[in-house]
């Protein structure tokens, strides 16, 4: 490699020294003494390697001392008219080669996830949530960023909260359920549980009803992999046994497609009927107990949010906070 291209490639930026720890050993890499090693080794002359690295031949000479001292052996031999490399310096200069280009190697390899991650946006969002929001928030977001790809997970709460643990994803709108120690959750909002029925059904009329109106009724209801069904079955307690639970969906839009085809009822966060867009159906305020989810952003516990995951954050924490 050209080591006059080190202002380019960043050589200049790498620390002074790096502690390698190997069987209980502290070695420190002294990366500018060997860029300083390299660069006289490889024009023979102090002045030229000097000139080269932008420096003082003082400086240069105090760089080499230094790291000679630290490597306890002599690496040149200097004399009035050449430089020569002492046995040591002749072993050492292929090694520092590999360890300098590899360096390299590493900062470009860095910088070029940085640009892709600068390029390139990842969230994760509950269905409910992205179906009926987020399509109006990018809308407005893409204005703000146009050059920037962007990435919904459109998962469950679970699903979510890997996204966000594994770095795939800076940031989740999901339930407040998550219980991991190195993710930070902060609600958003809380929406109840309703029922959804055929907008004929007896129900419909109803200012409310309670879970003990459902007996005998053919009701839908989410996968217990799901947080929705979680929350309804601590809610409910043994209670749920009493209810015909006669159909299973993994998804919320499936069971209010159910709904609207008249073959039961089903029990659903009230996002989730306003985001299937379905007529012909009726929702009604349940009691006895009253069930709700709290809604809110999760984030890697200590880890910033780029620039953009914050605007994008905002937002959605807007449209949700006004939503009608």
């Amino acid at each position: 490699m050209d080591w006059s291209r080190r202002d380019r490639i960043g050589v200049r930026r790498l620390p002074v020294r790096c502690r390698v720890r190997g069987r209980g050993i502290a070695v420190r890499i002294d990366f500018l003494g060997l860029e300083a090693f390299l660069s006289i080794a490889e024009r023979g002359s102090f002045h030229r390697a000097a000139a080269n690295l932008n420096l003082s031949q003082t400086a240069l000479s105090h760089r080499m001392r230094k790291l000679e001292d630290d490597l306890g052996v002599k690496l040149l031999v200097r004399t009035t008219r050449h430089v020569a490399l002492t046995p040591a310096g002749l072993d050492l200069l292929p090694k520092a080669r590999r360890i300098l280009d590899e360096a390299v190697r590493s900062f470009e390899d860095l910088r070029r996830q940085g640009r892709a991650q600068q390029e390139r946006l990842a969230i994760g969002c509950l269905p409910t949530i992205s179906i009926r929001y987020i399509p109006r928030v990018l809308a407005e977001f893409t204005k703000m960023y146009p050059s920037l790809d962007v990435q919904v997970f459109d998962n469950s709460a679970g699903e979510i909260a890997d996204h966000v643990q594994s770095g795939r994803a800076e940031f989740g709108i999901t339930i407040v359920s998550v219980n991991r120690w190195d993710l930070e959750v902060t609600e958003l909002l809380k929406e109840p549980f309703v029922l959804v029925c055929p907008a004929e059904h007896r129900f419909a009329a109803e200012k409310a009803i309670t879970w003990a109106d459902l007996e005998g009724q053919p009701l839908v209801r989410v996968s217990p992999q799901t947080g929705n069904r979680v929350l309804i079955d601590d809610a409910l307690g043994p209670r749920r046994e009493a209810l015909a639970w006669r159909f299973e969906v993994q998804h919320l839009s499936t069971a209010v497609s159910l709904v609207a085809s008249g073959i039961g009822l089903a029990v659903v966060p009230r996002l989730a009927v306003e985001a299937s867009g379905r007529t012909g159906i009726a929702t009604v305020p349940l009691r006895n107990p009253s069930v709700t989810r709290s809604l809110g952003v999760v984030v890697k516990r200590g880890l910033p949010l780029s620039p953009a995951a914050e605007d994008l954050l905002k937002l959605i924490s807007r449209t949700l906070r006004s939503r009608e």
